[in-house]
């Protein structure tokens, strides 16, 4: 088979997929639009604009200690060879594949009222937004730490020698050299991490229903009055949180540049 014919199979083959996805938002987005009436109450409604702003902003903190925290650890699973480095990586991608109602339930066996950090802690978790940003950070944090850990191991470590060759400390090679050359999967682990804490559900929903982020909000009004009252928040949602994804991304892929 020649390389055209094979892109093109290729090209069938995922864009299934592709089709899949697109189908299922576009419905979404389309009928919504053939009543606009829905969409301008969701628009218009203060509660609906308050729990995507919540969303919108807890995730950002989620995103935040990711980073801070994930850092450090990514540029130690990248460059370092250690006993029990395995069971660190698992460690990292372990919230993966728990369900998410399981994760809720160990964070509120951990920050509740009566569990092992929150009976002591003076911080409230429960029903609170310091509970949304830990369930958020939990689902999202493995996103940060991949997409950062393959950044700095694209960095070749014979750059941070000829640094340190020079009269620079490892804090100098690693803020100086690394950091900079590993920025864009940085920004792009970053971004992935924001947009999975925006999405969460299962684990927000156990240990903080209230106050309600977006999908909580979506899911109550889908309970309490149905899909007429849950759809328009929806596409909303979508509307808002694509607008910023893509703006990211796009300033994410001019920095490879």
């Amino acid at each position: 088979m020649r390389p055209k014919g094979f892109y093109i199979w290729m090209g069938a083959a995922g864009s299934i997929l592709l089709l899949f996805s697109f189908v299922t938002i576009f419905n979404m987005i389309f009928t919504q639009f053939l009543d606009p009436m829905g969409l301008l109450g969701a628009i218009t409604d203060s509660s609906v604009l308050a729990s995507i702003w919540l969303t919108i902003y807890a995730s950002i903190l989620a995103t935040l200690i990711a980073v801070v925290s994930g850092t450090p650890l990514a540029y130690i699973l990248a460059r370092k060879e250690f006993p029990g480095k395995r069971l660190v990586e698992s460690l990292v991608d372990l919230p993966l594949i728990v369900p998410h109602t399981v994760a809720g339930i160990a964070l509120l066996m951990v920050f509740g009222s009566h569990g092992l950090i929150g009976q002591f802690s003076p911080v409230r978790f429960v029903d609170a937004l310091p509970g949304i940003v830990v369930a958020m950070l939990f689902v999202s944090s493995p996103f940060f730490i991949n997409s950062a850990r393959e950044g700095f191991q694209s960095v070749d470590p014979r750059l941070e020698w000829v640094a340190r060759t020079l009269g620079a400390d490892p804090w100098t090679a690693f803020l100086r050299v690394s950091l900079p050359l590993a920025s864009r999967h940085i920004l792009v682990g970053a971004i992935m991490s924001w947009a999975r804490g925006i999405s969460e559900f299962g684990a927000v929903i156990v240990i903080a229903y209230y106050p309600m982020i977006a999908p909580t909000l979506i899911w109550d009004r889908f309970l309490t009055t149905g899909l007429k009252a849950s759809a328009p928040i929806s596409v909303l949602l979508i509307l808002i949180c694509m607008t910023i994804f893509v703006s990211l991304r796009i300033l994410a892929r001019g920095d490879q540049s």
